[in-house]
């Protein structure tokens, strides 16, 4: 911490990341007032280079990313009404730092609950800018009372707040180097296809809708909104139609030979997986009437809603 600390708590969800922890914590430490790790039981040495870095580490078996989630806001002893939710592979540029700074220290900020930072998703070494992947604005600073999550998100979460928000300048680099090889983020992404498929299921089986869905909303409700469009799209024919979308109208093509790759296999290959788990589920439980509850466990921590 230093004397100039920015009113900011940042929180990092971890489990086996110490190929990214340390970049992480070298682009937060030195201007934040405080910064906690949630670790959910890492056989590696992450929890060593968060100690190393004078970091408060606390442990919590992980069962789903929103109650993960929940559990480190509701728990932790968070002193700064500003929270920053970062992954691990998640880094904090020169310029939205100095944005943060600036928003937080400004008078304005009495009027916002939450800002969107600009993600700058890496894949490969490469810098995936077109295919409608670039800008993509999450929300992850906000004001530790105003926010909330959502359970029935179970692949992704999605933090909301009650209040208004506003978007800051400067990116927030994501490259997750433990899916350096391309079999691990296969194995990630088979396995979230069939958690992907239980939650639109169920959402097609009568489920309560996620909130705040409009195409002239901020960030989130714009995605949600785009989800919900999706869900009403044929299965099989969606993943062909998207990626012609993301590959050809949205240039994804200038991403060159790493982008090929990541288009196909994120915007087709995952979600034809989705589609196929999602008729096999539907012909298990074609008998069923009432909407099937989401399971109340995920498999895997990693997260693909970042895509």
């Amino acid at each position: 911490m230093t004397v100039s600390a920015a009113p900011v708590t940042v929180v990092i969800l971890t489990r086996n990341e110490a190929r990214n922890l340390q970049a992480c914590l070298d682009s937060v430490r030195d201007w934040v007032q405080a910064v906690q790790v949630v670790d959910s039981g890492s056989t590696d040495t992450t929890v060593a280079i968060a100690e190393a870095a004078g970091v408060r580490v606390v442990t919590h078996p992980f069962d789903t990313h929103t109650r993960q989630w929940r559990w480190a806001l509701e728990t932790l002893p968070i002193v700064t009404e500003w929270v920053l939710a970062l992954d691990a592979d998640q880094c904090v540029t020169a310029e939205l730092r100095t944005s943060m700074i600036a928003a937080l220290g400004g008078p304005q900020s009495n009027a916002v609950a939450g800002y969107f930072v600009n993600r700058r998703q890496i894949f490969r070494g490469r810098w995936i800018r077109h295919g409608g992947y670039y800008p993509k604005y999450l929300l992850k600073l906000f004001r530790r009372r105003a926010v909330s999550l959502d359970d029935r998100d179970l692949v992704d979460h999605h933090f909301s707040v009650s209040g208004a928000t506003s978007r800051l300048t400067g990116d927030l680099i994501e490259d997750n180097h433990n899916e350096a090889a391309i079999a691990d983020w296969t194995a990630k992404h088979n396995r979230y296809a069939v958690l992907q498929a239980r939650q639109e299921l169920f959402a097609r089986r009568g489920g309560p809708r996620l909130p705040i869905s409009s195409i002239f909303g901020h960030p989130d409700a714009r995605t949600q909104w785009l989800k919900e469009q999706w869900a009403r799209l044929p299965l099989f024919a969606r993943p062909c139609l998207y990626v012609c979308y993301r590959y050809v109208l949205r240039a994804g093509f200038l991403d060159g030979r790493e982008g090929f790759v990541f288009h196909v296999l994120q915007g087709f290959w995952y979600r034809l997986l989705v589609d196929v788990n999602i008729s096999e589920q539907m012909g298990a439980t074609a008998g069923e009437t009432a909407p099937v509850e989401p399971p109340l466990h995920a498999t895997a921590q990693h997260d693909v809603g970042k895509s």
